[in-house]
C-alpha cells in the first residue's frame, strides 16, 4: 500500500515494546520509509513469560506478514477449566472450538519473547524503512515546533534535537512522552496502584516428567484457572508443550516497602509459597518445581482514563495511555491494534496540515473501546478474588451454570465479551469510519 505522504512524512516512535514494533511494521507495511523507533535498551532482550494471542490479534499478526515467525511456537487451546483453588473442583469447563469457526482463528496462546522476536523480524525486513536507535532516550519533546530531543546512552550534554513530523509514544506504562503531555496543561502523571502483583513462572517439560498429572496439563490444549480469596493462578502450554507457563495474581505486599518507581523484584521462593499455601496440592506441586532463582514478582499498575491521547502532532498508544490488568489477556493485542489503526489513518493523509486532526482520528477510533476493555478486565479480576462466602458461592453456582448458556463470571471466557473483542477488526473499523470521522472533526474547527 502506498500513502500519499509515505516518502516524506518523518516518524519518530518512542519505545520499542509490542506497540512500538508493531506500529513500525504497520508504517511501513503502508508505504511509510522514514521511520525512526528510539529505545533507551541496549537491545530488545525478548523476556517475559506466556501472552494471550486471541483471534484479534493473530488476525493482524497475519496481515503484518509475522504469523509464520511465530507459529510454531504458539499452542491452540481447544478447552479452558476454571477450577476452585481448596479442592480443585472444577467450576466449568469452555470448549474452544467455536473461536476459530466463529472468528475465523483459534484462540492461541504462546511465549511472549516469541511474539516480539516475529515483529522484531518483520521490522528487520523492512529495512531500509526502519531504523532503530537503541541506547538512545527521547529527553525532549517539542510540542509546537515538532522536534524531538533525544541523548544516547554514553553521550554528554543534553542530546541532539531533531525535527519529525509525527511523534507516537509507545514507551509503556512509564510513559515519559504522556508524561511531557500531561506537563503541558499542567496535569502531573500519576500511575494507579491497582493493589496486586503478579508471579511470572514457566516450568520447563522435563521438570514434570515425574508427575503425571502436571504432564498431563502441559500435554494437553488446555487452559487451567485456580480462583480464590483475592488470589488467582492461570496456567497453559506454550513453546510448542516444552513449557507450562504460569501467571498469579494477588495482593502487592511484597512491593509495600519498595519505592515507586519499582515495577519488579526478585521474589522470594518461600513467600510466593506462603502465599498460596491453601491452594490445592496440584498447585501447591507446580509452585514447588519453581527454581529459586526464577521466582520474580510485579507490581501491577494502571492509570487513570486521559482526556486526550493527543497533543499537537504526539499521539500516545498501547500502555502508555490503556494500561490494563492481565485478566483479559488484551494488553499486547490492543497496543498492537493501535499500531494497526495508526498506519491507516496516516496512510490517508495527504497535508501535513492535517496531521493532528488526523491523530484525533485515531484517538476517536481507539479511545471509548479500550477504555471499556481496561474496565472488563478489572471487573473480570474482582469476580475472580471474592472474599464474601455468600457472594462466592453465587459466582460458583453461576460457573456452573455457563453450560446450559448462562453468563461466564471469567469474561475473557463469555461469549458475548467474546464476540466484542475477538470479532472485531480494528483495520476495518478504521478503513470504515476515519472519512467519516475526519470531516465531523474539520467541521467543528
Amino acid at each position: 500500500m502506498s500513502a500519499p505522504l509515505g516518502t516524506t512524512l518523518r516518524i519518530a516512535i518512542a519505545g520499542a515494546g509490542m506497540g512500538g514494533l508493531a506500529t513500525a511494521l504497520a508504517l511501513a507495511r503502508n508505504g511509510f520509509t522514514q521511520i525512526h523507533v528510539y529505545e533507551t535498551a541496549s537491545n530488545l532482550g525478548f523476556v517475559g513469560a506466556g501472552i494471550q494471542v486471541a483471534p484479534n490479534l493473530s488476525r493482524q499478526l497475519q496481515r503484518l506478514g509475522v504469523w509464520d515467525y511465530m507459529a510454531a511456537d504458539a499452542v491452540a487451546l481447544e478447552e479452558a477449566s476454571v477450577r476452585a483453588s481448596a479442592n480443585d473442583e472444577e467450576l466449568t469447563n469452555v470448549k474452544l472450538d467455536h473461536v476459530a469457526e466463529r472468528y475465523g482463528q483459534p484462540h492461541r496462546v504462546a511465549h511472549r519473547s516469541a511474539l516480539a522476536n516475529a515483529l522484531y523480524e518483520g521490522c528487520k525486513a523492512a529495512a531500509p524503512h526502519i531504523t532503530f536507535h537503541f541506547s538512545t532516550a527521547i529527553v525532549g519533546v517539542d510540542f509546537g515546533g515538532h522536534r524531538i530531543q533525544i541523548r544516547e546512552r554514553h553521550e554528554a550534554g543534553e542530546g541532539r534535537w531533531v525535527e519529525v513530523d509525527v511523534i507516537l509514544g509507545a514507551d509503556g506504562v512509564k510513559s515519559v512522552i504522556r508524561k511531557w503531555m500531561l506537563a503541558v496543561h499542567g496535569e502531573e502523571d500519576h500511575a494507579e496502584d491497582t493493589g496486586q502483583a503478579a508471579y511470572r513462572i514457566m516450568l520447563r517439560r522435563e521438570q514434570l516428567l515425574h508427575d503425571p498429572a502436571l504432564l498431563a496439563m502441559v500435554d494437553s490444549n488446555s487452559s487451567f484457572r485456580w480462583i480464590g480469596a483475592r488470589r488467582h493462578i492461570i496456567a497453559y502450554p506454550i513453546s510448542n508443550h516444552t513449557i507450562f507457563n504460569i501467571s498469579t495474581t494477588q495482593p502487592d505486599v511484597n512491593f509495600a516497602a519498595e519505592p515507586t518507581a519499582t515495577w519488579t523484584t526478585r521474589a522470594d521462593k518461600s513467600t510466593m509459597l506462603k502465599v498460596y499455601f491453601d491452594f490445592c496440592p496440584s498447585v501447591m506441586r507446580m509452585l514447588g518445581l519453581v527454581t529459586e532463582s526464577e521466582v520474580c514478582e510485579w507490581k501491577l499498575r494502571v492509570h487513570h482514563p486521559l482526556k486526550t491521547w493527543v497533543e499537537g502532532n504526539v499521539a500516545l498508544l498501547g500502555d502508555a495511555c490503556h494500561p490494563t490488568l492481565p485478566h483479559l489477556g488484551q494488553g499486547a493485542s490492543q497496543a498492537i491494534e493501535d499500531g494497526a489503526v495508526l498506519a491507516v489513518v496516516l496512510s490517508k493523509l495527504t497535508s501535513t496540515e492535517d496531521i493532528h486532526r488526523c491523530l484525533l482520528v485515531y484517538e476517536r477510533l481507539r479511545k471509548a473501546r479500550t477504555e471499556f476493555l481496561v474496565k472488563q478486565a478489572a471487573a473480570s479480576g474482582q469476580d475472580l478474588h471474592l472474599t464474601d462466602p455468600a457472594a462466592q458461592a453465587l459466582r460458583d453456582e453461576a460457573f456452573r451454570q455457563v453450560k446450559h448458556g448462562g453468563a461466564n463470571p471469567d469474561k475473557w471466557l463469555d461469549r458475548t465479551v467474546q464476540d466484542f473483542v475477538y470479532g472485531f477488526d480494528c483495520v476495518d473499523n478504521a478503513e470504515k469510519y476515519y472519512e467519516q470521522y475526519f470531516t465531523e472533526l474539520a467541521e467543528r474547527e
